[in-house]
């Protein structure tokens, strides 16, 4: 139970930071902070082992620390924005 709320303030934190620097602004609420700065660490591992070992094993994605989930938090800000900016082109 404790992990659970470690990780819940730990999103928190990281969400709230790739929030305040991704431009713009997204309406997602507490909960969806929280969550995209759990998955931000996740996008963030997964950026980390492409670039050390140049492939991303699913078995042994492992989460980034904080500015790793920070920068994970922007560019999963970043991906709608840019799917929807070039539909619209």
């Amino acid at each position: 139970m404790i992990a659970l709320i470690g990780w819940c303030l730990f999103g928190l934190c990281a969400g709230l930071v790739s929030r305040l620097l991704t431009p713009g602004h997204a309406r997602i609420g507490f909960v969806g902070t929280s969550l995209l700065g759990i998955l931000g660490s996740f996008v963030g591992g997964a950026v980390t082992s492409l670039l050390n070992d140049n492939r991303i094993d699913l078995h042994t994605l492992q989460p980034a620390g904080f500015l790793g989930a920070v920068a994970g938090g922007i560019i999963v800000l970043m991906i709608p924005r840019i799917l929807l900016s070039s539909k619209g082109s």
